[in-house]
């Protein structure tokens, strides 16, 4: 199948990685079906079939952000082994120590590893390639999860609540807002022998359905985490932790505060790239 290729830039005062996880989400309503992103902006791909130019305009001139200004360049791109693409240019398989390997299905196995994820992604997100998810994944790792009821906010790939149920969590929910996300998890899940993972479509209100946990892993982004944490906190058991992510080192005054608002104590940060994992308890 041929393709079209957008490299999508941008003019804001807003964080480039929260554009770029909505701008994701609003192409995939049109029909765009993968992204990476990098700190300039975002790549997006879609069908040569599926490619409208009008309806692409009329998501930028109704972007949900407001004062975002828009640069992007096309060019068609012939059909290709885009397993063979994805692989030597954007996910390479992810080696946490010998803890924890994150691959894709077309790479070759590797023994060793306590954990052996396979993730079919169609964008780069969540696969263990960016540093909030690595950090993430890296706190996880630190943690017994034997018993333990877990919630995966903004799951993406579901590669964190496919760790934490390979940990021997007991109950595992994934939540996220965005459609191609959820389907995603749910192809990740089966990869992975993880059925019984609940995948839940929606935002933070659909938590209060599954009651409490000992465990919330929210990487997002900050205003996001700023927004909906009060909900996070009700919906941690005493004693619980929250790991949240998908900020930056410069955030963390901000993100503390409102942690102290919703009396949540702030325990320790992990840093790479910049980017930051928090870990608060209740």
């Amino acid at each position: 199948m041929n393709y079209y290729e957008l490299k999508f830039t941008y003019s804001s005062k807003v964080e480039t990685s929260v554009i770029n996880d909505i701008l994701a989400a609003e192409l995939g309503e049109i029909g765009f079906e993968s992204f990476t992103e990098d700190e300039n902006g975002l790549t997006a791909y879609v069908p040569e079939n599926l490619y409208d130019k009008n309806g692409l305009q009329k998501k930028l001139a109704t972007f949900p952000l407001e004062n975002v200004t828009f640069h992007y360049t096309a060019q068609y791109i012939e059909s290709k082994n885009w397993n063979e693409e994805w692989e030597k240019n954007y996910f390479q398989p992810i080696h946490i120590n010998h803890d924890c390997l994150i691959r894709a299905s077309f790479h070759p196995e590797e023994s060793g590893y306590t954990y052996n994820i396979i993730i079919d992604p169609k964008m780069a997100f969540g696969t263990g390639n960016h540093s909030t998810t690595y950090l993430m994944i890296s706190e996880l790792l630190k943690l017994d999860l034997k018993g333990k009821k877990v919630l995966d906010m903004g799951c993406g790939t579901a590669v964190l609540a496919i760790l934490a149920r390979m940990k021997g969590a007991s109950n595992v929910i994934a939540i996220d807002i965005d459609e191609w996300a959820y389907n995603n998890a749910l192809e990740n899940i089966r990869l992975n022998h993880t059925e019984d993972i609940e995948i839940a479509l929606g935002g933070a209100e659909k938590i209060a359905q599954y009651g409490q946990f000992d465990i919330i892993l929210a990487n997002i982004n900050r205003n996001i985490l700023l927004k909906d944490m009060h909900i996070y906190a009700t919906h941690l058991y005493k004693g619980g932790l929250l790991f949240m992510s998908g900020f930056y080192t410069e955030d963390i005054p901000v993100i503390t505060a409102e942690c102290e608002k919703n009396q949540l104590q702030f325990i320790s940060y992990s840093e790479q790239n910049n980017w930051v994992a928090v870990k608060v308890g209740k």
